[in-house]
């Protein structure tokens, strides 16, 4: 299980040169909503001067400053690389920062598939400054083939799913469990993504999994989480009508073999992002991940967890009524109104078992 450096225990500041923004650079802004008090900067030319909640509307009082000589004013310990494009590789550009981040000692912390911690060059570096290079993406060796052990865990299981990349999945996960806990329930968040792993300390990113292995990884993940907690949120990736991803979706499907889902939709997006491929409609897709969990663990969703954040207020008030009526279901905006609706729907899953 991933678990080298622990986030909150460090002042960190953000990498996010020329792409720095809300869907620009994800893992910068997740750092920035969950790690508030340990955020000291973001590092983007293109925003100097300006507060980061100009920027992604959260990180009141946080910088954008010029580049790591100006971050270093703020004393940071690590440094973070705030983006994850497609492909996950570091762009060219940033690895004179790399260097200069090493020499003023800063551990770095990364979520690209491209693993620092196999550059020869990076790594006698760090090596010689006494600097830890977390590749947040990179699996444990030897996981299994799944085998459905986790369909005898004591903990109950709730997996969020999606219509697409980039909806709310870990978010929602997170706020979720958080909420949870606020109750007294004894709650994990499990992470399969490079910035859950950042902010939760632990997990396993599934994507950097070789195929055959991911059901495994995220039966791995529900057996870990299950040790010491009642009830886990796992975190989920892709969807099943992503032509890149849905290979992964599955696999977290019947690797984690959730006793319940929570499906996560941005309501203004109705093709696949990046593609022309048009969404079926929410109550379909929702079927389709019942019918996809049925031979092995029969799974329903509980509940829809709207991602509304290009709507105005009135606007995502209308998405949230449009999706209870018609699915049936209770929804909301975690964000915008909080998490209470799914976590008494959670919670109802939780006492039935």
């Amino acid at each position: 299980m991933v678990k080298q450096l622990q986030p909150k225990s460090h002042q960190i500041a953000i990498l996010a040169e020329g792409s720095f923004g809300i869907l620009e650079s994800k893992t910068a802004t997740v750092l920035v909503r969950y790690l508030p008090d340990n955020v000291v900067a973001v590092i983007d030319s293109d925003n100097v001067g300006r507060d980061v909640s100009e920027v992604i509307e959260i990180g009141e009082g946080i910088p954008v400053v010029r580049d790591l000589a100006e971050a270093m004013r703020f004393n940071p310990t690590m440094l973070a690389i705030g983006i994850a494009p497609p492909g996950g590789e570091l762009p060219s550009a940033w690895r004179a920062i790399l260097h200069e981040a090493i020499q003023n000692r800063l551990h770095i912390m990364s979520g690209l598939h491209q693993f620092l911690s196999e550059d020869t060059e990076l790594s006698e570096m760090a090596e010689a400054n006494d600097v830890i290079l977390w590749d947040a993406r990179k699996p444990p060796p030897d996981l299994p083939v799944a085998t459905c052990k986790a369909a005898d865990v004591d903990a109950t299981v709730i997996l969020t799913v999606g219509s697409d990349c980039r909806v709310g999945k870990m978010l929602s996960g997170i706020e979720v469990t958080q909420a949870t806990r606020a109750r007294g329930v004894n709650a994990e968040f499990c992470p399969t993504g490079q910035n859950g792993i950042m902010v939760w300390g632990w997990g396993i990113a599934i994507d950097a999994v070789v195929s055959d292995f991911t059901a495994g990884a995220a039966e791995e993940i529900v057996l870990e989480g299950a040790k010491n907690h009642d009830l886990l949120i796992v975190e989920g990736q892709g969807s099943l009508v992503h032509p890149g991803y849905s290979g992964v979706t599955l696999s977290l499907l019947h690797g984690s073999l959730p006793d319940a889902m929570i499906f996560c939709h941005q309501p203004s997006r109705d093709t696949v992002a990046r593609y022309t491929v048009p969404l079926p409609s929410v109550p379909e897709m929702i079927a389709q991940y019942e019918a996809m969990a049925a031979p092995i663990k029969p799974a329903k969703v509980i509940g829809l967890a709207l991602n509304c954040f290009d709507l105005s207020d009135a606007e995502a008030r209308e998405a949230v009524r449009h999706a209870e009526t018609e699915t049936g279901l209770p929804a909301t905006d975690v964000v915008r109104f909080g998490a209470d609706k799914l976590v008494d729907a959670v919670q109802k899953v939780h006492a039935e078992r």
